[in-house]
């Protein structure tokens, strides 16, 4: 795990300042996913500018009907959770793009790239605090340092990080460093794996570490698992997470050893185990959670079936389990009231008041994003896997497999998105038999190769000669990808909020010819402002914090630029 999981510079090469990549030298195709990319992020981000935020992954609201329910379950099951992955992905790739660049020409890049995570994640800051609470930048603020652990990091700095993380959350108010430090950690086993250096022996074969760590913990989380649902006073919120993660933790070790080889494909490996690992858990967790015992109810004491009934009833509840129900009502209860507080906020509150309200709350954001990072590294790793293997280069040499990607990708990923939606809609925060934690699960599992669909689908396009090419038109939109997302956010808060223009709750439909008309005018916008500046100014800013440098703004008449800036 001591070398880096990049290829090193040419021997005796110079190290050369970084400059921003002019519109010449970008590649067309990511431009053009992700202004695409860009219309299904303000589609699903509308809704909780209308909607509180305390209520995602709850599905669809109860009271919808007619073309608002259409309007909803149009986003839920072709939208949601598969643009936020297209724009992790890009992300990926952007970075990958960077990182070529600089092997190529002998580059130092650590450096450069930790002053971009920083820039990302103060103007992630700036946005969740002071315009609204479904920010993203922050958390691929974290996902990015993740990415760079995996790919960089070294035993003892990641062991010493871990420690010291853990070690400041025993200091009240920071118990949010526990997160943290099981964010570095896995970033750090899966530096371990994908290295491939660190073995063990045992039964006289030779064992990758983190497949045989991965396969030792499975059956002894399973049997702790059996001891907590056993024991008469074992703890009950353990029960049902160590019952599903004992036998995948195995399996993720078999499957780790199986297919370790070869070598040149094992990021892409490690991407999908790590995004199916958590799909598999979670559709795992709702078929236990809907068909399983309830932890707060099994086991009954013995003594309960041969007593009188109102005894027999009290004591098949014993304290700790009428302690544990209690705790829940009150969770659900304070989750009511904080839905309650944010609705009468964001609806009659002043602006102070509502961005008191999110930077309270921006701790306990952050500490998330360490959970959240996990899934943003893989899918980080699997867009620099794109960019690695010549895909993104020249889409042109690969259009036979994003061919397959559009046909096979798009049909699978929505159908068990679909499949899910047979079995729940909605969810009802408490009730543990309605099914959703499947449903959500399958949504989620579905939310990858619809993804890939999708990306597949607007490279075709842009190589296709009819009419359909002209998807292309959306690429100056995704050049300015930073300014016009936090464009969209800032023309939400002024049309919904109370404080501004309060048009808080917009029929669902409504909300989608809303985002349609604001989106036109931001394609119009962007071709505009790019026939004038190089860059959006966001992107200018970002650029100039990252390279320490100012760069060129406005276009100099006399420069030609490229028939298609990219």
């Amino acid at each position: 795990m001591d070398a880096p999981l990049t290829d090193p510079a040419p021997a005796g090469a110079p190290a050369k300042a970084f400059a921003p990549v002019d519109a010449g030298q970008r590649i067309e195709a990511l431009d053009a996913i992700r202004g695409f990319a860009l219309l299904g992020i303000f589609l699903m981000n509308v809704e909780f500018f209308n909607r509180t935020i305390g209520t995602i992954g709850q599905g669809l609201p109860r009271n919808l009907s007619g073309l608002d329910w259409w309007a909803g379950w149009f986003v839920a099951y072709f939208v949601q959770g598969k643009f936020w992955t297209i724009f992790s992905l890009l992300f990926g790739m952007g970075f990958a793009v960077m990182l070529v660049r600089a092997e190529r020409a002998g580059r130092e890049f650590i450096r450069l790239y930790l002053r971009r995570i920083l820039a990302l994640a103060v103007i992630g800051a700036v946005h969740f605090i002071f315009i609204w609470e479904g920010d993203i930048l922050f958390s691929y603020a974290v996902g990015a340092l993740s990415l760079l652990i995996v790919l960089y990091g070294r035993p003892r700095p990641i062991l010493i990080g871990c420690a010291a993380l853990a070690g400041l959350g025993f200091i009240p108010g920071l118990d949010g460093c526990f997160a943290l430090a099981g964010g570095v950690a896995i970033a750090g086993a899966v530096a371990l794996y994908l290295r491939g250096t660190w073995r063990v022996r045992w039964r006289g074969r030779s064992w990758p570490l983190f497949s045989f760590i991965l396969m030792a913990a499975g059956p002894v989380v399973s049997l702790a698992a059996l001891v907590v649902w056993v024991i008469p006073n074992g703890p009950i919120g353990p029960r049902l997470p160590l019952t599903i993660m004992g036998p995948l933790l195995f399996l993720a070790g078999w499957l780790s050893w199986k297919y370790r080889r070869p070598a040149r494909l094992r990021v892409l490996r490690t991407a999908v185990g790590i995004y199916l690992f958590i799909s598999t858990a979670m559709i795992s967790g709702g078929v236990l959670q809907r068909f399983g015992p309830d932890p707060l109810q099994w086991p009954v004491p013995t003594s309960a079936a041969t007593a009188p009934a109102p005894a027999a009833a009290a004591a098949s509840v014993p304290a700790r389990v009428a302690e544990a129900r209690a705790k829940r009502e009150e969770q659900l209860e304070r989750n009511r009231r904080r839905n309650a507080e944010e609705l009468a906020l964001f609806t009659h509150g002043s602006y102070a008041e509502t961005v008191y309200w999110r930077a309270d709350r921006f701790i306990d954001k952050a500490a998330g994003d360490a959970g959240f990072a996990v899934l943003l590294t893989a899918m980080f790793l699997l867009g620099t896997w794109f960019v690695r293997s010549g895909l993104m280069e020249n889409t042109a040499a690969h259009l036979p497999l994003f061919r397959r990607l559009a046909l096979y990708g798009l049909p699978v990923g929505i159908g068990i998105g679909l499949l899910g939606s047979a079995i729940a809609m909605s969810h009802t925060p408490g009730d543990r038999l309605d099914g959703w934690g499947i449903a959500s699960g399958l949504l989620f599992l579905g939310n990858l190769p619809a993804c890939l669909g999708y990306v597949g689908l607007i490279v075709v396009m842009l190589h296709s000669r009819g009419p359909w090419s002209h998807v292309r038109l959306l690429a100056p939109m995704g050049r300015m990808a930073l300014t016009n997302y936090l464009m969209q956010s800032l023309i939400c808060m002024t049309w919904f909020y109370g404080f501004a223009l309060g048009h808080w709750g917009m029929p669902r439909a409504q909300q989608l010819v809303f985002v349609v008309l604001v989106y036109a005018l931001q394609v119009a916008f962007s071709h505009w402002w790019l026939a004038r500046f190089r860059y959006g100014p966001m992107e200018w800013f970002w650029r100039g914090f990252t390279y320490r440098q100012v760069p060129p703004f406005r276009i100099d008449a006399r420069t030609p630029q490229p028939p298609h800036p990219a």
